[in-house]
């Protein structure tokens, strides 16, 4: 049921996705409107109906140190818990996949990489301490028992609203406005997903590469979008039959963007330090020690996101996380070295100088 769900949504992403570009900036506009509302409304709301609220200690300070994973070090869960920023900072690149169909891309590009990053940070950090204050029966909220079959947010809500007004169809109203925001999230994915495999396949770096990159009267990658689709589908359908291997790929999603986001400006702080030619949006002098900062704590989140997230270690909450990412950068480079390097010359240029 729950991969007929997801591909029914995937559906509607690839049938949205080939629409023309300026339907999919009003669309984008109107995602970015519901999650700016959608966050204010909850953390208004939730601690507002909450009849119990925890305190400033138990938020700011407090460690589940009693819990089922067999984790009770605070060091360790704190930087565990690092993770979960990480997994919402992300995805900030899609600025760069769309700068093809933005204006002024050499300037709004980056500034939408900023303004996506600062604006996360922001909404984040006050959506969380929001909810964390209506947050009182913690392992009631993680124990499998619960009404929302062991969701914690779910129940988080539900409880809200249910000890104020004996009914916990406020906490599925505001279940529905999360739901939305992923829902736009999913739609947003796709168009990202799709320009990048447009933008590989119009390079050559992609099997069937000239079917990949053609577009429509609209100049919409649609070919693209439905591999998009497509791919997303048939990774979710490892799910049903190793729950482990869908988190390996999960991993591989995370761990991989940051790698990917590191190399460039490892090689642009190192080898290129003094070739590299700046565009009109760049750091200046702060640029270096920005790129080195960027750099060693991608290596610091990949040795935290390669920590086993629960003991005794068994074969079942084994953290399978370098084992992909290994091998996926193995194939990687390995095809550079055996065949690419020799004729991958690069991005091609489709634009006059």
């Amino acid at each position: 049921m729950v991969i007929g769900f997801h591909g029914g949504i995937l559906l509607m992403h690839a049938i949205i996705n080939c629409l023309s570009i300026s339907w999919l900036s009003f669309l984008g506009q109107l995602a970015a409107a519901w999650n700016v509302l959608g966050v204010f409304v909850l953390v208004i709301l939730i601690p507002c109906a909450a009849t119990e609220k925890a305190s400033a200690r138990f938020v700011f300070a407090h460690f589940n140190t009693e819990n089922d994973a067999g984790i009770h070090s605070k060091v360790y869960i704190f930087v565990v818990g690092l993770l979960m920023s990480q997994y919402s900072l992300t995805g900030y690149d899609a600025s760069a996949h769309m700068t093809e169909e933005t204006r002024s891309a050499d300037i709004n590009g980056p500034k939408g990489i900023i303004s996506a990053i600062v604006i996360s940070i922001i909404f984040g950090w006050g959506y969380l301490i929001g909810i964390t204050f209506a947050v009182t029966n913690i392992p009631y909220l993680l124990s499998l028992d619960n009404d929302a079959g062991g969701y914690a947010i779910a129940e988080a809500f539900y409880l809200v609203f249910k000890s104020r007004y004996g009914s916990g169809v406020g906490g599925i109203i505001c279940l529905g406005v999360v739901a939305i925001a992923i829902f736009f999230c999913g739609m947003s994915s796709v168009t990202s997903n799709s320009r990048m495999a447009y933008a590989f396949s119009r390079d050559g770096a992609m099997p069937f590469s000239s079917f990949w990159h053609r577009v429509n009267r609209q100049d919409v990658p649609v070919n693209a979008v439905w591999l998009s689709a497509c791919i997303s589908f048939c990774m979710a359908l490892t799910s049903l039959g190793s729950v482990v291997a869908f988190q390996a790929m999960v991993s591989i999603a995370t761990i991989g963007l940051y790698i990917a986001y590191a190399l460039p400006i490892f090689f642009r702080i190192t080898l290129a330090r003094k070739s590299f030619i700046p565009g009109p949006f760049n750091l200046g002098r702060y640029g270096i020690i920005t790129g080195w900062i960027a750099v060693l704590w991608v290596l610091t989140i990949t040795v935290l996101f390669s920590l086993p997230v629960a003991y005794p270690i068994t074969k079942d909450n084994f953290n399978y996380t370098p084992v992909a990412v290994g091998g996926l950068l193995l194939i990687t480079v390995s095809s550079w070295i055996l065949s690419a390097r020799k004729w991958f010359s690069g991005p091609i240029t489709n634009i006059d100088t």
